[in-house]
């Protein structure tokens, strides 16, 4: 069989699982399974394939079939400008966070030597995108999670930006370690009674941990902006990002913890996902 009847049998295997992108999700699997990018496939699907190729094909597309992520499956997501190395152990990037960034290169346009923190920082993903568009700026990683930690630190290395980087495992509770300019933050912040409501992909395979919002959906970020609070020097941002139906919530627990609301984002869907604020 060759690459192209591949493909297509496979998206008819995904399509009747209804998953939405039953052919990309089919080229990209096959990508993986011969052991090349996405272009390699496009241009040559005509060229046949191993037994052994079309076996590890089939396989992928089985699990994707179950509902297992293609980030998972790949071990890759695109974030910003840069390929991240994913896990099971870490939430798949998203293209919602990429805010954080946006917000962030947007008010240190005329900065240097800026410390950062990131609570919570998962893959890597927003402080490492961070670190390589400001050559002088220097980032602290926490996380309560190991696995997270040493992603962090393959992510960093492939960026080349771990010189400029620490990472701890700790409970946000428990850190005091420095001061900083800028705060940045995705916590868990959905509430625990939904989180079987989401999509497949979400609820049975990414990380609960990350997306455990507590009861009401605020338990961490609560911690978060009582924690940014003490480690942030004054007149310093923190950007947060939230749940599209907390922004008043979160702008009250901001305000009483000493923050001036600078301005609040939408995402793609015109949800409110971000707020930036400084510590008064």
């Amino acid at each position: 069989m060759n690459i192209d009847l591949a493909i297509n049998h496979g998206s008819k295997i995904l399509k009747n699982k209804l998953i939405s992108n039953s052919i990309l999700d089919s080229e990209i699997l096959m990508a993986k399974a011969i052991n090349k990018d996405r272009s390699f496939v496009l241009i040559n699907s005509n060229n046949l394939l191993t037994k052994n190729d079309l076996n590890r094909f089939y396989n992928l597309i089985q699990q994707r079939a179950l509902g297992n992520p293609v980030a998972y499956l790949t071990n890759k997501k695109f974030f910003w400008n840069s390929e991240f190395f994913v896990s099971n152990d870490t939430l798949i990037p998203r293209p919602d966070t990429e805010l954080i960034i946006e917000n962030v290169l947007k008010l240190t346009k005329q900065k240097n030597n800026m410390n950062i923190l990131d609570i919570g920082v998962g893959s890597g993903c927003i402080l490492l995108s961070i670190l390589k568009e400001r050559v002088n700026f220097y980032g602290t990683g926490i996380d309560i999670s190991n696995k997270c930690l040493n992603i962090s630190k393959l992510n960093a290395i492939k960026l080349k930006v771990s010189s400029k980087l620490k990472l701890y495992k700790t409970d946000v509770d428990k850190f005091n370690l420095g001061k900083y300019d800028l705060i940045v933050s995705n916590p868990p912040y959905i509430k625990r009674s939904k989180l079987k409501y989401l999509d497949k992909d979400v609820a049975e395979f990414e990380p609960r941990l990350a997306l455990d919002g507590g009861l009401d959906g605020l338990s961490e970020i609560r911690k978060v902006i009582k924690k940014s609070s003490e480690l942030i020097k004054k007149n310093g941002k923190f950007i947060l990002e939230i749940g599209f139906d907390q922004k008043n919530k979160v702008i009250n627990l901001l305000k009483r913890e000493g923050f001036y609301i600078n301005s609040t984002s939408k995402d793609l869907a015109s949800n409110d996902r971000c707020i930036v604020s400084t510590k008064i």
